[in-house]
């Protein structure tokens, strides 16, 4: 089983020419809600995969909350750990411009909320996957990778949104998920000098003991693991917007290891995975299902 700690949003998506610069306007014709968060998209793309999901988080008592958690339920995700509160469900506004690439703003609201303890009502085992990104508090993070470590459950972090990694909270980790921009946070609090993505994945994963992941986009990912490293190249496809592709990837990788492939064969499938998922608008409905990555997988990776 996988479980996913982590948020839930309701996107407001907004076609744009250009991304606004601080103090501008930018005008858009359209726009679209789409259910997301980085926790809800990981889940639905481990789901989608094939694997079974149980989601940790919150949302408020409002009509919002209803169409964020619609995907998720659709694709039989676990729901009985999401709390309702007091509070506003999170919400994302974004914009996407003509070439695919997005400008994100997020109010937390529920997801402020998110506590560590649902986690102690479930009895992980080895066998268990636990999920985590950076879009609820740092407390209620660690004190969830820390339990799920404690239990002998494999745990991997998206270090996203962009921020520094507690050498402590490495300690936990089997998985460290990054692109190049938050790899190069993460080295700044690690004290890592290098600046490439793929060296600083080679020293954390040699100086730390963590498999690590850098996402490169257009590029691919690569990955190193046991002092082996791992690239997948992504193939050329026309985008048509990026957002939740790196939401994506983790999701698919996870469910991937989850089915008992190993570090490259799940790595090649979250590729496959993010790569399909441009080239669809939003995050969750553009996620494709298990069938639609092997398929893809037999063409660009063989």
């Amino acid at each position: 089983m996988i479980v996913v700690f982590g948020s839930i949003n309701l996107d407001f998506i907004a076609t744009l020419e250009h991304l606004p610069k601080p103090g501008e306007t930018a005008l858009g014709a359209t726009y679209i809600t789409a259910p997301g968060g980085k926790g809800a998209n990981q889940a639905l793309a481990a789901a989608r995969m094939g694997a079974k999901v149980k989601m940790i988080g919150a949302v408020g008592r409002d009509s919002v909350a209803v169409e964020a958690l619609a995907l998720l339920s659709a694709e039989g995700v676990d729901l009985t750990g999401v709390r309702d509160v007091e509070l506003p469900t999170g919400a994302a506004f974004i914009g996407v411009d003509a070439q695919g690439e997005n400008l994100i703003m997020v109010a937390s609201g529920a997801n402020t909320a998110v506590k560590a303890d649902a986690l102690r009502a479930l009895k992980l085992t080895e066998n268990d996957i636990l999920l985590v990104q950076r879009e609820v508090p740092e407390r209620e993070l660690a004190n969830a990778v820390g339990y799920a470590h404690a239990q002998g459950a494999r745990v991997i972090l998206n270090a996203a949104p962009a921020g520094r990694v507690a050498p402590e909270l490495l300690l936990a980790l089997d998985v460290l998920i990054t692109n190049e921009h938050e790899a190069a946070i993460v080295a700044q609090g690690l004290g890592i000098t290098a600046t490439d993505p793929g060296e600083i994945a080679r020293i954390i994963d040699a100086e730390h003991g963590v498999a690590t992941i850098v996402t490169l986009g257009a590029a691919g990912a690569i990955g190193w693991t046991g002092g082996v490293r791992r690239p997948v190249s992504a193939p050329a496809i026309t985008a048509i917007d990026t957002v939740g592709a790196g939401d994506c990837f983790c999701g698919a990788f996870a469910a991937a290891l989850d089915a008992g492939f190993g570090f490259t064969g799940a790595l090649a499938r979250a590729v496959a995975a993010g790569s399909l998922a441009c080239r669809k608008a939003g995050a969750q409905p553009s996620f494709p299902l298990r069938a639609e990555v092997e398929n893809a997988l037999e063409g660009w990776f063989t």
